[in-house]
């Protein structure tokens, strides 16, 4: 019993420090998009949006989060994420002409404007299929405060004094 209940010590541990780590993380971003007024966070080097056409279906999906890595280093056939007139567009590479992008939605018929190099944010390099409702809930002060509380109360239940 004192064995089990030291795993359980160390497995609500790991979760509150994850916990922990998502809520600072959150209050990161928050400040950075509200009180900076950047439009989109950096956090080591990449950022993360919710998907909100249906452009690149079936590659990506309505409400899939990517992940972006910013950069300026690119190729052809990459997935790209460039920042037009404050509309943050996430489309296929086709080709690259002197200072601007060709890009073009997996979904969509034709290419699109041409995008000016300096209007490029990063490449796509991670999909998480419909993460918007988990990002609703775990991003919600409702929802995270209780749960660290919670984790709390249960750290400093089962664990011998």
């Amino acid at each position: 019993m004192k064995k089990l209940s030291k795993i359980l010590g160390y497995i609500l541990n790991v979760l509150i420090i994850l916990v922990t780590i998502i809520i600072i993380l959150a209050i990161y971003y928050f400040i950075q998009i509200k009180v900076f007024n950047k439009p989109y966070a950096n956090i080591f080097g990449y950022t993360f949006f919710e998907v909100a056409t249906g452009s690149m279906e079936p590659t990506i999906d309505v409400g899939d989060v990517i992940i972006v890595k910013v950069t300026n280093e690119v190729n052809e056939n990459d997935i790209i994420v460039c920042n037009k007139d404050n509309a943050f567009i996430t489309h296929r590479l086709i080709r690259i002409e002197e200072e601007n992008f060709i890009t073009k939605g997996d979904a969509n018929n034709t290419e699109d404007e041409p995008m000016n190099k300096s209007d490029l944010v990063g490449k796509v390099v991670n999909i998480i299929p419909n993460f918007s409702l988990w990002k609703k809930v775990i991003f919600t002060p409702q929802v995270i405060i209780p749960i660290f509380i919670m984790l709390i109360l249960l750290r400093n239940n089962l664990l011998p004094k």
